[in-house]
């Protein structure tokens, strides 16, 4: 794993977004479109914000999943992921295939659906945030780092649940849902390459284990130092508890 640390959560978000800009750019180049997948939640505004705008990039060739919904949460709710995407990146760009979860449809069929199309080839290029429990996705402490299935059901700890609340996402924990549709970590390490964009001091805890520790279910994104082609974009506060920055 390559890990950049940047002053400020800009600088971090800035970085990140030339790089997934160029390998987008590079996938088209030598494959005529790019497969991409995009994390959500606070910490990705200005990389993505970035992104969006980055010159070059032939957007209509460019098929877009997203890692996770809440279920029971429509697309018009403030909190959905789909309207996230929507509001984020599609009508940025102008983005023509995108594949957006419902969370107000069976949830089983959503994700073998999601898992049908994600399946027919690899993602070139995945974007992740890691949660403040270390969550990679939706896939919560103790993460299941063996279900095959592209998309799965998952339960949400408490822990997730309150940082969905301090985002000020939702008014109280007893408004954020219990469960989601994630993508599996066997899905997420399938994809070519991965960055994961992690700034601010509240995650300083989850990358020190998660890139430090015990690679274990109970760190879930320390699964990504199992893949061969990831960089890690920090800031000095989400690193800040790293051995190597010090």
């Amino acid at each position: 794993m390559i890990r950049t640390v940047l002053p400020d959560k800009r600088a971090c978000g800035e970085a990140a977004a030339e790089e997934a800009a160029n390998l987008i750019r590079e996938a088209i180049l030598k494959r005529g479109k790019a497969r991409i997948c995009a994390s959500t939640g606070a910490s990705q505004f200005d990389f993505l914000g970035c992104l969006v705008s980055a010159p070059g990039i032939d957007w209509k060739r460019v098929e877009l999943f997203h890692l996770d919904e809440y279920i029971g949460i429509s697309k018009d709710h403030p909190a959905s992921f789909q309207r996230y995407i929507q509001e984020r990146i599609i009508d940025a760009t102008g983005i023509t295939c995108a594949h957006l979860l419902n969370g107000m449809v069976d949830p089983s069929e959503t994700a073998r659906v999601a898992g049908e199309a994600v399946a027919e080839a690899p993602i070139d290029v995945a974007f992740v945030g890691i949660g403040e429990n270390g969550h990679l996705a939706f896939n919560d402490p103790p993460a299941d780092f063996d279900a095959d299935e592209p998309y799965i059901v998952v339960n949400l700890d408490e822990r997730c649940r309150l940082q969905q609340v301090n985002e000020g996402w939702f008014a109280t924990l007893d408004d954020v849902p219990l469960q989601a549709i994630s993508m599996s970590i066997r899905q997420i390490l399938k994809a070519r390459a991965i960055l994961a964009i992690v700034p601010e001091k509240r995650k300083a805890e989850a990358v020190k284990r998660c890139f430090e520790g015990e690679i274990n279910p109970l760190a879930p994104a320390s699964a990504l130092r199992l893949h061969p082609n990831v960089a890690a974009f920090l800031d000095r506060d989400s690193a800040s508890l790293l051995e190597a920055a010090r």
